[in-house]
């Protein structure tokens, strides 16, 4: 062999081994990341723990009989945004519910990994009361799927349950609900990326794909995050009927016509958690800042909190100008993450326009302000993806709509 072959031969094994070195290198961080982007997209790293005033009113809102009661069920550690904020405004936006927030602790709730909020009553005080739910909302409380679902919350569910009420099952609510063994044999469906985790650790439960939401008599489930929707309207039609029903489909401005029950359980994919990769890595990350405003619409945060955190800012942090609660449209006490004398905001995200003011303005004398209109004529989660797509491109949105399980 020439001094010429000789060379070509060792150019060759050099480029065989880099391209092993790469491969090597991108299955390790897709395996990893996607783990991440799957389960734990909508973190920015550890989760915040409230470090605010503790001296918090009573919050206990005023029951009316006349009313069907609902219990969505929250874990003071982290509750899913999303999961949580759309039934409680869905329910509330009725008319004709009881919509209280439940939680084992008299703390703040962790919404992750942007926004704190009160329960409104403790297990024990409900039980103390005596009330039982007419419908039981179950979002995800199992943060990294790995930890099961709290004891203490399995069984206070398992007591609240009588045979006749409704309980729904929300994304990977799922593995709170199979921990409890109601719904073994009995149909149930998750988020789309973790199916396959839940199916092997939760076997008694019959688990199905490609539906968002499923009904076994009294008890429901829904797909992934942005199923929630789908989930509550089914059993606001079941328990208030299509009047009710017709009313709050058009004040969401739902985009279909009846309620979307076709749907594909498409997971993450290593392609979509590429895209994802080239984002994170190569691409400039800011801090986003949400202002919250008093009388705020629970489902328009809910949705702007869980979509653009899985956009992977560097932080995303919700704000108050005097850094202390304030009250939602349907009566939740909501508690900034960020303060302004300490958090850096690149972007400033207000849902209410009309409300904010030049002097509230200059507390983010950094950020870019995007104004959001109040008035719209569009489902929000589309207007938000919309926005993702002319930031990122259409690649980085799909990949957003499937952390939602949106399609």
């Amino acid at each position: 062999m020439n001094l010429t072959n000789k060379l070509k031969a060792k150019i060759n094994r050099m480029k065989r081994k880099k391209k092993v070195i790469i491969t090597i290198c991108t299955t390790i961080i897709i395996v990893g990341l996607s783990l991440y982007f799957a389960v734990a997209s909508v973190f920015d790293g550890k989760l915040r723990e409230y470090t605010g005033p503790q001296n918090f009113d009573s919050n206990q809102p005023q029951s009316d009989i006349s009313k069907k009661t609902v219990l969505i069920v929250a874990d003071n550690g982290g509750t899913e945004m999303f999961d949580l904020l759309a039934p409680y405004y869905l329910f509330n936006a009725t008319g004709q519910a009881n919509v209280f927030i439940v939680a084992e602790k008299k703390q703040p709730i962790l919404l992750v990994n942007s926004l704190f909020i009160l329960p409104h009553y403790t297990f024990a005080e409900i039980d103390s009361l005596n009330i039982k739910a007419d419908i039981l909302v179950i979002p995800n409380m199992t943060i990294h799927l790995k930890t099961p679902p709290e004891t203490s919350t399995v069984n206070w569910i398992k007591k609240q349950y009588t045979g006749k009420n409704i309980i729904l099952s929300i994304c990977d609510g799922a593995a709170t609900m199979a921990a409890t063994g109601l719904y073994d044999g009995k149909i149930i469906t998750t988020h789309a990326s973790d199916f396959e985790t839940l199916k092997k650790q939760y076997p008694g439960p019959n688990w199905v794909k490609d539906i968002s939401v499923t009904q076994s008599g009294n008890l429901y489930s829904t797909g992934g995050v942005a199923n929630a929707v789908e989930g509550s309207l089914t059993v606001i039609k079941e328990t208030f009927g299509d009047g009710t029903l017709q009313k709050v489909l058009h004040d969401i401005k739902y985009p279909h016509r009846t309620i979307q029950l076709e749907h594909k359980s498409n997971k993450v994919t290593n392609g979509s958690i590429l895209t994802a990769v080239q984002r994170y890595f190569f691409k400039k990350r800011t801090n986003i800042g949400v202002l919250l405003q008093s009388d705020v619409n629970e489902f328009d945060l809910g949705s702007m909190l869980d979509v653009y955190s899985r956009t992977l800012p560097k932080s995303l942090k919700s704000f108050t100008i005097d850094n202390k609660p304030l009250k939602s449209k349907y009566g939740l006490t909501l508690l900034p993450s960020g303060k302004l004398e300490h958090d850096q905001v690149d972007e400033l995200k207000v849902l209410n326009p009309a409300a904010f003011t030049a002097a509230e303005e200059r507390h983010f004398p950094k950020a870019g302000v995007e104004l959001y209109p109040t008035v719209r004529n569009q489902y929000i989660l589309d207007t938000y993806l919309e926005n993702i797509n002319k930031l990122y491109g259409k690649k980085f949105m799909n990949f957003v709509k499937l952390t939602l399980d949106y399609n």
